[in-house]
This record gives structure tokens, sequence and C-alpha cells, in this order.
């Protein structure tokens, strides 16, 4: 008997127990450090608590939501492919999970980063980079041993040979991919509006009116801020590339059906995503060990190593998996092991390349910023002016770099070729998302300094990684962003082979039609997450002001603020708001895919790609730029904090906190579901239209 499936799901498997226990190990470490004052224990649960009860009511919205969608699959759906609406089902729980997995411990290693930087930067880096790791390594674990278990459930009811996968199993797991789409959706926005609100209504208020500085306890609005840097920035983002990861895989193991003609060789090109991943999570543990700063080093210099090592050893993992699946066989077009690697190192290379990129034009002392800190010393037109100029620049070679990507990895080999390269970018996840989820730690950690009144070398410590924080998480966007643009781009060959077209003449009106309805939604969609921030900001503004005004003593600090109605106003404007985008996305292509046909839909999911990405990386960038021109200058240039210029600068910030952490990352989650969720239509699309 050929025991290739047996092995390749074995070793998925195993992936998982490895990167769910490295993660596990990782957060007994983290709640062994010491936590600190009583002061600063209560303030960090104020926070956590605050968090949680977030994500739980969040949850409880969510459940009617994901059970009424499982039931409609299951109603839409003939014979074996009711199954999607338990894998729907069983994909909204991971994803639930993998933000929930991560959040929890990012609020607990929040107080034990700040007791930390009372040491040194090295232990303050130590212990927030360790989050961020959980997050990355739970998110790698839970997508891994979903899928596999998945595969392995429905190869022992449904059979193993490639017609079972082309026709039951396959179409089955994009279930699984729809569930993690569309919770991941819901929490960034929610997240990302929740965050915001607190965000601006901290800023606005605080700073700029009252002149108290960021984070001060006498802030009503400091503990909703710090608790919306967990929901948005860990939980959102986690859930965010999961369900990338998840679809990036699901995509890859479509087109490996069309990828030859052996039909034995057919299985184990779908199922070698498994084994690739799995090399990925051990390449990133390894490089996790390698962050570590010295007293006075660079933690941008410590991260990069990380993230450097990490990538080499996928690469170097990456040849002999090929070889095994492989050997000297080759496919229709004549790829073979050779040429899959080399599309493993581009997909590799271009997510390194875009993450310069973006650390170029979003990071303190380089030029694009500099520039901003220019233009707010003569006020906020020109900052605003100036941010959305860099934004706007930013967008061309990141999308130069994904378009290189997807012609050299179809030269050497075809479409699958394509989906390897996006695998191949995403192999390092662990790190990445480590790096990026490190971030919000080291800022919850500056904030709880703040307010528990320790000495300002602990808060100049925690700002050391906070700044680069900042970068790291325009790196991680620009990263989600990228492997957002090649997984739509893998989702609709997907779609396209499921559909059995062959073609599409760009020319008919259908299509035309689908390219501009699909090049509006974006904007669309993006104006909804913005007008929502504003008026949640409004209403956070106004709480803020009240206080103020009518809490005797509150300005002097002598009187204690009401932190909870403000995580109350965060609460309820996000879960209220975040429902129509959620909706949009989810139903804009069933509209379009019942109401215009496949022809209109393929232009649809054109135009929401081209469109999307772009506006994606420049809200992203726009945002995380101006968020360091207001970093440099309170570190001391342009008169610092509290002059007209470091007023500007906030007011360029909160513009640009909404662009890159409500609409902007959101915009990576809307590309990607409407492909999956094409995916899931396309058997129904089939029989409705007579394909």
């Amino acid at each position: 008997m050929d025991l290739t499936i047996e092995i390749y799901l074995a070793i998925g498997m195993m992936g998982s127990v490895f990167a769910l226990g490295f993660a596990f190990f990782k957060s007994k470490w983290i709640m062994k450090q010491e936590v600190g004052s009583d002061r600063l224990k209560k303030i960090g649960g104020y926070v956590a608590t605050g968090a949680m009860a977030f994500l739980l009511r969040q949850y409880r919205v969510l459940g009617p939501f994901a059970a009424t969608a499982a039931v409609l699959l299951l109603l839409g759906n003939k014979g074996l492919l009711r199954w999607e609406a338990v894998t729907f089902g069983i994909g909204a729980i991971c994803s639930a999970a993998s933000g929930f997995f991560g959040m929890r411990i990012a609020t607990q290693a929040n107080m034990r980063t700040t007791t930390a930087a009372s040491r040194s930067l090295n232990e303050a880096l130590k212990v927030s980079f360790a989050a961020g790791s959980v997050m990355g390594m739970s998110v790698v674990g839970l997508a891994l041993g979903g899928i596999t278990l998945i595969l392995f459930t429905s190869i022992y009811f449904f059979g193993r040979a490639s017609a079972d996968f082309q026709h039951s199993i396959l179409p089955i797991l994009s279930g699984f991919a729809l569930g993690a789409s569309c919770i991941a959706l819901f929490a960034r926005v929610g997240g990302g509006i929740y965050t915001k609100a607190a965000d601006v209504g901290a800023d606005l208020v605080g700073k700029v009116e009252a002149g108290i500085p960021e984070d001060d306890p006498r802030n009503p609005a400091t503990i909703a801020d710090n608790v919306g840097d967990n929901v948005g920035d860990v939980a959102g983002m986690g859930a965010d590339l999961y369900e990338s990861f998840v679809a990036s895989i699901l995509g890859c193991m479509i087109l490996a059906l069309s990828a030859t003609t052996d039909e034995h060789l057919k299985v184990r090109l779908v199922l070698l995503p498994l084994a690739l991943a799995t090399a990925g999570a051990v390449a990133s543990a390894i490089g996790i060990q390698f962050v570590r700063v010295r007293e006075g080093g660079s933690p941008q210099g410590a991260l990069n190593r990380g993230s450097h090592i990490a990538s080499i050893l996928a690469a170097l993992f990456s040849y002999p998996i090929f070889y095994f699946c492989l050997g000297n066989s080759t496919m229709s077009d004549g790829a073979g092991t050779n040429h899959f690697f080399l599309c493993t190192i581009v997909g590799i290379v271009s997510g390194t390349l875009i993450g310069m990129l973006t650390e170029y034009f979003t990071g303190t002392n380089r030029a694009p910023v500099n520039a901003i800190v220019r233009a707010c010393d003569t006020g906020p037109a020109t900052t605003l002016i100036t941010g959305m100029g860099v934004g706007m620049t930013s967008t061309a070679l990141p999308v130069a770099t994904m378009a290189l990507t997807v012609l050299i990895s179809y030269q050497l080999a075809g479409l699958f070729g394509v989906a390897i390269a996006t695998v191949g970018l995403q192999l390092t996840l662990g790190i990445q998302l480590a790096v990026d989820a490190f971030g919000p730690v080291a800022d919850n950690a500056g904030g709880l300094a703040e307010m528990s009144e320790m000495p300002p070398s602990v808060r100049a410590t925690t700002d050391k990684l906070d700044a680069v924080g900042n970068t790291t998480a325009a790196i991680g966007k620009g990263f989600a962003i990228g492997s957002a643009a090649l997984t739509s781009v893998i989702l609709f060959s997907a779609f396209k082979s499921e559909v059995g077209i062959a073609a599409i003449d760009i020319t008919h009106p259908k299509v035309l039609v689908g390219l501009l309805l699909g090049g509006m939604v974006p904007y669309w969609f993006s104006s909804m997450c913005m007008m929502a921030v504003g008026r949640a900001a409004f209403a956070m503004v106004d709480e803020v002001r009240r206080q103020f005004r009518t809490i005797p003593g509150l300005l002097q600090g002598k009187a204690e603020p009401d932190y909870s109605r403000c995580v109350d106003i965060s609460t309820s404007a996000a879960l209220k708001e975040m429902i129509f985008p959620g909706l949009l996305a989810i139903l804009a292509p069933v509209a379009v895919g019942f109401g215009g046909g496949v022809e209109m839909l393929m232009g649809f999911l054109t135009g929401v790609t081209t469109s999307g990405v772009s506006l994606a990386i420049f809200m992203s960038n726009a945002g995380g730029a101006w968020d360091n021109a207001k970093k440099t200058i309170e570190s001391g240039l342009s008169g610092g904090k509290g002059s007209d210029a470091h007023k500007a600068a906030v007011v360029g910030d909160t513009v640009g906190d909404p662009f890159k952490d409500t609409a902007g990352p959101s915009l990576n989650i809307l590309i990607k579901l409407m492909g999956v969720m094409s995916v899931v239509i396309a058997p129904m699309l089939k029989v409705f239209w007579g394909k």
C-alpha cells in the first residue's frame, strides 16, 4: 500500500503539534516572569479584563452569524458538499481561537514587559517578543492542525484518488477557509474600530486640547486605548494572517490538480503545502531564538536577524521536501524540483523586499518620514498633504515586486508555481507575525509604565521598543498585503479552474461591469470603516470632554476618571459598526455571481484585487509614516512635545490611525474573503448558470 498520503498527513500533524507546543512553552515562560507593583497589576488588570470582555462579546455577536451561514451552506449544497457547513464552523472556531490565544498572553505580557524594562532593554524585548511568538506559532499550529484533521477525515470517508480530492475533499476544505475568512474580517474591522475610536479620543482631547502626555492616567480614554491595541493589533492581525495562510494553502492545493496529468503525483502535490508549512514552522522557531539585543543595541536589527535566519532556513528546508515529492518527475509544462525550489525562493525574497520597502517609507530617520516631520513645522494641512503623497508614492515598488513575483514564478512553473511562491512568501509566518505582534505589547507596556507612575527611564526603554514596533507593525501590514495580493491571484485562478472556464474576454460588457464594480468596492468598504471610526471617535471625544468638565480635580490628578465608560463606548461602537462592512464583503460576490454570471464575477474579483491592493498599501504606509513622524518630533525634533509642530503631527497621526489600523488592514481580508467565497459558491454557480 502506498503510504505517501499518510506520511504527508503525519508531517502536517507533527508541524501543528510542534508549533502549538512551542507556543505553549513560551506562554508558560512568560507567566513565570515578574509582574511588578500592585498599582501596575491593578492597571494591567483593567486592560486584560477589558480586552477579554470585548472579545467574548464579539464572539457572542458572531456566533449566531456563523450558525446562520453554516445553515445556508447546508441548504445551498447537495450531497457531500453539505459537509462544507461543518468545516465552515471548524474554520470559524480556529480563527477565533488564534486571536483569543494571542491576545490572552499579550495582556499578561504587557505588565511583565513593563517590569522587565526597568531592568534592561534586552529583558523587555525578550518578554514582548515571546508574547508575539506565542501568537505567531499558535496561528501556524492551528492552521496546520485544522487543515490536516479535515483532510484526514475526508480521505477516510470519501477516498484518496485525485478525483476524490477534486470533487469532494477540497470543496469541503474550502468551507474551512471561508469560516476563517469571515471571522477574520469581523475581528479586523471590529478591533480596528474599537482601537481607533479610543486612540483618536485620547489623542485629540488629551494631548491636543488638554496638553497632557500620552497614556496619562488622568485621561479617561487611556484604558480603552490600551485595550484597543490588543483587540485590533493582536487579535485582529492574528485572525487576518491565519485566514491568509489557510487560503493560500487551499488555493495551492486546488491548482495542484491541474499541474500534471499523473494521477498519483497530483495527490502528492495537493498535500505538498503541509510539508512546506511544517518546514516553515521549524525555521521560524529557530529564528525566534536569535532575537536578542545588547543594551544600547538596535531592537530592529535583532528582529531583522531572526527573520532573515528563518527565511534562509525555510528555503534550505524546502528543497528536500520538493525532491521527496517530485524526485525526477516533471509537470505537464516541464517544471520539476529545481523550478519549484526557485519559486519558493522568489516568494521568500518577495516578502523580504516588501518588508524592506515598507520599512523605508514608514521607518524613523528615513527620507519619507523626515519629509513629514518638516511639513509639521508649517501646520496640519501640509502634514496631511505630505503624508498622503508619501502613502501614494509607496504603492509603486511593492506592487511592482508583486507583479514580478507572479511573472517570474509563472515563467518557472505556471500557475502552480505562482501558488508555490505564495506559500513560500508565508513560510516563515510564525516569526513574521511574532515581529508584528510584539509591537502592541511594547506599546501597552509604555502606557502601563506611564499610568503606574514608574520612573521615566522605564518609559524611555519601552518607547525604544514602541518606535520599532510602529515600523514592524507597518512591515507586518505590508507582508499581509503582499500575501493577500498573491493569495487572491491563486484564488482567482482556483475559481476559474472550478467553474471550468479556459479564458475570459476583457472587452465583454459583463466583464467590464464586473471590473468597475470590483474597483469601487474597496473604496465603499473603506468609507464604511472610516465613517464608523469617526462616529465612534465623536462619542469618545464627547465623553472625555465631559469627564474633564464635570469631575472635580480630574485634570489636577486629585480624582480618578471613569475608565469603564470609555471602554463601553468603544465596545458598543465596534460591535455595531462592524456588521455592514462585513456583510458587504460576504454578500457582494454572491450577488454579482448569481445576478450577473461567472464572467461578471471574474471581472469583479479582478477589480477588487487591483484596486484593493494599492489602496491598502497607500492607507497602511501613510498611517505608519504619520505615526513615526509624530514619534520623531516627540523625541525632541521641531520643538518636541507640546510644540505647534507636535500638534500638527498628532493631527496627522489621528487621521492615519483609521488608515493603518482599521480600513487598510481590513482590505487584505476583503479581497481574500471574496476570492474564497467565489470558490465556495463555484459549484452552485455552475448549476445555476448551466455551465
